[in-house]
């Protein structure tokens, strides 16, 4: 499988003060982006608006300095205020078809949460650029998911769309192979890189595993 043109992009950084614990997140997205990472999602569940758009500010002088797209997870103020890349969503907020009804959106990048096999035939997925399979695997990040995917799920969800598929959930070198394998076009990460002790080694190691 050949790296899709309109999503070019198989290490997916998504990150947050709280991921990064006594480490400076704007570190560790830099030492992340020299390691290897092709993308960066900022996911601030827990803040105001304003301190979202403050760490997202912030965030963008990193990646514009890289030309790495910045995804703003789940908050399109954030996301229009500073132009952005994208936004990622999932069946709770705003919705893809929502998004591109608005002239702001028509040219962005739309992720789509994937938890239920047959959101894979709703136009939502339709009006999306890409689609996050979450969790493959059960992670302590996210304890409010539905189905636990497995490299059967991403298998099966490959076998009907050609839409690019981000795997996130508990993903480490250890594993990230094999999800490629399993018809995954992208290793979306938060753990692996944001506690790693070393976030520009971690990222170089998982890039490597999966260079297609």
């Amino acid at each position: 499988m050949g790296i899709n043109s309109l999503f070019p992009y198989q290490l997916y950084l998504v990150i947050s003060e709280e991921a990064c614990k006594e480490k400076n997140f704007l570190k560790v997205a830099e030492e992340a982006i020299l390691g290897g990472t092709d993308i960066i999602q900022l996911r601030e569940k827990d803040c105001s608006t304003e301190d979202f758009l403050r760490k997202a500010e912030q965030l963008k002088e990193i990646t514009d300095k890289y030309n790495i797209p910045l995804i703003i997870n789940d908050n399109a103020e954030v996301a229009e205020a500073l132009n952005t890349s994208g936004i990622h969503v999932g069946n709770n907020d705003i919705s893809p078809v929502e998004l591109r009804q608005q002239n702001f959106w028509k040219d962005k990048l739309i992720g789509y949460s994937i938890e239920y096999f047959d959101q894979l035939s709703n136009e939502q997925t339709y009006f999306s650029d890409y689609l996050g399979i979450s969790p493959v695997f059960a992670t302590a990040t996210k304890t409010d998911t539905v189905t636990e995917w497995g490299l059967d799920g991403i298998a099966r969800i490959r076998s009907v769309t050609t839409k690019p598929l981000v795997a996130i959930g508990n993903i480490s070198a250890k594993n990230a192979v094999e999800i490629i394998q399993a018809g995954a076009d992208c290793i979306a990460v938060v753990s692996a890189i944001c506690s790693a002790d070393n976030p520009q080694k971690a990222a170089y190691e998982l890039k490597n595993k999966i260079l297609k």
